[in-house]
């Protein structure tokens, strides 16, 4: 790999933990102190990878105008961003899913219902191919108050183990998508650095 070497944007947060304990199970090298910085781009001692820590949305983008070769991202960011990059490996780590959630037995209001969602595009898409005509309020923080304040009639969000909508007196109407986290790579960089890129591959599939 220190042939050529490669930038890989890796999601601040959750994923980054457990991205980085499967990075080092192959014996992929990771940046030193990693988990402590505040530095937004890091070095690996070899010189081999440059990482680059980006919020979770952020990094299908950087992928796809080449400025990481790689790319580690869920598979709801990919859904929702719809950028131009090759899914090279399901890691199997982060997984969750996507659902249709909303108060229990209360049925949605007037003929376009309201949806609150992190995922605008991932939600109107899919009520769209369900033959449903919504209106998709996009929130950033806790989506389950949509519903609880009387703002939306359901909601679109990952959903783990649901306990989060149970303390909170939701229920899980529908699964849209089971959700993972994915390796990514700009198309070019695939090509041009196809080598150190299927060493990655092969190295991280041994260990899934």
């Amino acid at each position: 790999m220190k042939e050529q070497r490669l930038t890989i944007a890796v999601p601040k947060g959750r994923i980054m933990g457990e991205a980085i304990e499967i990075w080092r199970k192959a014996g992929l090298p990771v940046p030193k102190d990693i988990e402590d910085t505040r530095k937004l781009i890091l070095t690996t001692e070899d010189g081999a990878m440059e990482w680059i820590l980006a919020k979770p949305m952020d990094v299908p983008t950087y992928v796809e105008y080449g400025v990481a070769d790689l790319g580690i991202a869920g598979k709801d960011v990919l859904m929702e961003t719809g950028r131009e990059v090759y899914e090279l490996l399901d890691l199997k780590i982060s997984q969750c899913r996507l659902s249709v959630a909303g108060l229990p037995r209360v049925e949605p209001k007037g003929i376009m219902p309201r949806i609150a969602s992190k995922y605008p595009r991932v939600a109107e898409r899919y009520f769209r191919e369900q033959g449903k005509q919504v209106e998709v309020i996009e929130l950033h923080g806790s989506v389950e108050l949509g519903p609880i304040v009387g703002l939306v009639d359901r909601i679109v969000d990952i959903v783990s183990t649901g306990q989060t909508l149970k303390e909170n007196g939701l229920v899980e109407y529908e699964t849209i998508a089971d959700i993972s986290t994915r390796l990514i790579a700009n198309q070019v960089s695939y090509r041009m650095k196809q080598a150190a890129i299927k060493e990655i591959i092969e190295r991280l599939k041994e260990v899934i």
